[in-house]
């Protein structure tokens, strides 16, 4: 791992997303999430020297020795892979934010290990925006009744919303699921004050196009460490 080339692309990175933010006349923050699944602990390294203070992880597993080897401060611990329930008693001290709670039941067995542990549990909640059986997450129908009940939950603090691109190469139609995703959380921001405004959506063949669309958090990898073979 490189420290001087994940660096360098770190900086294109954030180079192409002012630009795209510039594009879409947007002003606010767009955070960096680098995703270092099936990298390397070098990797979490790498990107905190270039100034990246928050990365992701797929599985609780690789999180947790990452967490041991480069520290539980030393950056912000996105969990952004699919959560088992039986796993959330272990992963809850890891991580500051999950992005991928696709289920009220996922949610219950969090907040009943918050309020055991006494530490809030962050997180945004997967929508299916695209209507793809292969995807997790609520449908767009139910969505703001369970982010009523998600948000009721003791421990429970609901930061936004998370989707995943559907698999096609036609932006057009990403970039209409990551639209339907922010008109999601507008409406339900509306109906729920407390909802918090995060938009989790865009990865590295297509940050750009979710940016302009209104992402807050973009989870890029390959483009930063290259394709893991």
């Amino acid at each position: 791992m490189d420290p001087a080339s994940v660096a360098a692309r770190v900086a294109e990175v954030r180079e192409r997303v002012e630009r795209a933010r510039e594009r879409a006349g947007r002003s606010g923050e767009v955070t960096l999430v680098a995703v270092t699944k099936t990298h390397p602990a070098d990797a979490v390294r790498a990107v905190l020297a270039a100034g990246v203070a928050h990365v992701g992880e797929n599985r609780v597993q690789e999180l947790e020795e990452k967490v041991g080897e480069v520290g539980r401060d030393a950056v912000g611990w996105h969990l952004i892979g699919h959560l088992q329930r039986n796993k959330a008693g272990k992963a809850l001290p890891l991580f500051d934010l999950i992005h991928s709670l696709d289920s009220l039941r996922l949610a219950q067995a969090l907040s009943a290990e918050a309020v055991k542990r006494g530490i809030p549990a962050r997180a945004l909640v997967q929508v299916n925006a695209s209507g793809e059986e292969s995807k997790g997450g609520f449908e767009p129908a139910e969505l703001v009744d369970a982010l009523g009940k998600i948000a009721e939950l003791p421990g429970m603090r609901v930061e936004g919303l998370m989707t995943m691109a559907p698999f096609t190469d036609d932006q057009s139609v990403i970039r209409a699921a990551f639209r339907r995703t922010r008109e999601l959380l507008d409406d339900a921001a509306r109906q729920l004050p407390g909802i918090g405004r995060q938009l989790s959506m865009g990865m590295s063949n297509d940050f750009e196009i979710a940016v302009e669309e209104g992402s807050t958090l973009v989870r890029v990898g390959s483009v930063l460490f290259g394709e893991r073979g």
